[in-house]
């Protein structure tokens, strides 16, 4: 069951070809291992993959796909100062682009759409590579990521079944195209069919992060929080490791908060997801946030958590690059009081949205910027603003980016609200929703029984009480 180990890169990579038969203009067989070494780092979690490109390209300046890898790789970082770097990885791409064969061409303008704000043009210029070169697993690995982060959830999966039929496990990287694929299953909703081949990918490849991820996201959205916690638990000694352990925590946290199990949830944030330990990047951060707003919500106090984060997300307060960033960055400033920070963010959104005319306006229009401000009222304990904020976008929020789970912050913060407004025949409606899609949670039935008592209807009040309790207890 061949992997993308070292072994393969220095006996299949050939002049012209890297080790999946895709064609590179470069013919010297080092550099182009060096280029898998970095594509593997990438795909695995593991290494510095940007550092990796870095060395080959010192001593091969002229190789054209290693400054792509470089330049395409940075699109998924979405913070305004990696731009510089990005830039520059592409202009040198530029004084060699005479050299370049179609499919680096194709490289180019996606990252060049990127870099001049059309995420969704750079998508189709990699989805164009592929179609002519199924297995350039880097194009498919962008096309997969920026389609998680623009919430374009048939294209996380669609990208990877055009291809699928080429793609077996004589070609090295197979178990990473199969992470792919049960994700983007696993977000459409066909949960048994991901589950299946994220374990195919696991039985190839035991330290496969995104694999792992697949799963913990089914776990999840099928409400099977015990399972989840015994799976990451198993398998913690091969992921715990890699660059991906951030949000694996995260998802880890997420099934014992389900179950009120809060000792547990406060020794994974303090542990593994609070940024005064170590210096971690966005993503890290993103998930520090998200896990501290569930605690809050749901009644727990998050002690002096959010002073620190808080003063990580300041310098990005003006970014306005994506959306999804700034939901969480505003997060932090609401949950620290951080008034001047919340004003910032917010006037430097209100002036892009007039100007600008990139693919992340319409995410910060239609859902980031009015979450931004249904945070700022509900945090105010103006409950009813929020809730009006936050109805009627309500199924437009994966133009957010991002997965479900990580968008239930939305929903959940509407039913709360709901509830902290005495819109009590609309809790009871949203709960119900929630109880009939992860009946397992402890938290859903809570929230349905608060919005019972709160209309006076202690009979079902009780109900849901004593099924949140069931829960706890199993």
């Amino acid at each position: 069951m061949p992997t993308m180990a070292a072994s393969d890169i220095a006996t299949k990579s050939r002049a012209f070809t890297d080790i999946r038969g895709v064609p590179v203009s470069y013919a010297d067989n080092r550099a182009i291992e060096g280029l898998e070494e970095a594509i593997e780092m990438s795909l695995s979690f593991r290494g510095d993959a940007i550092a990796r490109i870095d060395e080959v390209l010192k001593e091969f300046p002229d190789f054209i796909m290693g400054w792509l890898f470089k330049a395409g790789w940075l699109t998924q970082t979405m913070e305004t100062r990696i731009y510089k770097l990005m830039i520059s990885a592409l202009s040198e791409v530029e004084k060699r682009l005479k050299h370049a064969n179609d499919r680096e061409i194709g490289h180019y303008e996606a990252v060049r759409a990127w870099v001049n704000g059309d995420f969704f043009a750079a998508v189709q210029k990699w989805e164009a590579v592929l179609f002519k070169y199924p297995k350039d697993l880097l194009a498919m690995e962008l096309v997969h990521y920026t389609d998680v982060l623009l919430g374009d959830i048939a294209g996380q999966r669609d990208v990877v079944a055009r291809a699928l039929t080429l793609w077996d496990e004589s070609v090295p990287g197979y178990e990473f195209v199969l992470g792919f694929y049960a994700f983007g299953l696993e977000e459409n909703r066909d949960f048994s069919h991901a589950e299946e081949l994220a374990r195919q990918a696991l039985a190839i490849r035991p330290d496969h992060p995104y694999a792992v991820h697949a799963v913990s996201h089914v776990m999840e959205m099928r409400g099977r929080q015990t399972g989840g916690i015994r799976f990451m638990g198993e398998r913690a000694n091969q992921w715990g490791t890699s660059n991906f352990a951030n949000h694996l925590w995260w998802h880890t946290a997420l099934y014992h908060l389900d179950l009120e199990q809060y000792d547990r949830v406060y020794d994974i944030f303090d542990n593994h997801l609070d940024s005064r330990r170590k210096d971690g990047n966005k993503y890290e951060e993103l998930d520090a946030a998200a896990l501290l707003w569930r605690i809050n919500l749901v009644g727990q106090s998050s002690g002096d958590r959010w002073t620190h984060l808080a003063d990580k997300w300041e310098p990005a307060a003006q970014d306005t690059l994506y959306a999804f960033n700034d939901v969480h960055a505003m997060l932090t400033f609401v949950s620290d009081d951080r008034t001047e920070a919340q004003q910032k963010l917010l006037s430097a959104n209100e002036r892009y949205l007039e100007s600008a005319s990139d693919a992340n306006v319409a995410m910060s229009r239609e859902i980031g910027l009015p979450f931004c401000l249904a945070m700022r009222d509900f945090k105010a304990e103006r409950y009813r603003e929020c809730v009006e904020r936050l109805l009627p976008v309500r199924y437009m929020t994966h133009r957010l980016g991002g997965s479900y789970a990580q968008r239930d912050i939305i929903g959940w913060t509407l039913l709360e609200a709901a509830i902290r407004a005495g819109r009590f025949d609309l809790a009871i409606a949203l709960a119900n929703e929630r109880t009939a899609l992860k009946p397992t949670s402890a938290q859903n039935w809570r929230a349905l029984a608060r919005a019972f008592q709160g209309l006076g209807d202690t009979s079902n009040a009780n109900r849901a009480t004593a099924k949140a309790q069931s829960l706890i207890l199993a």
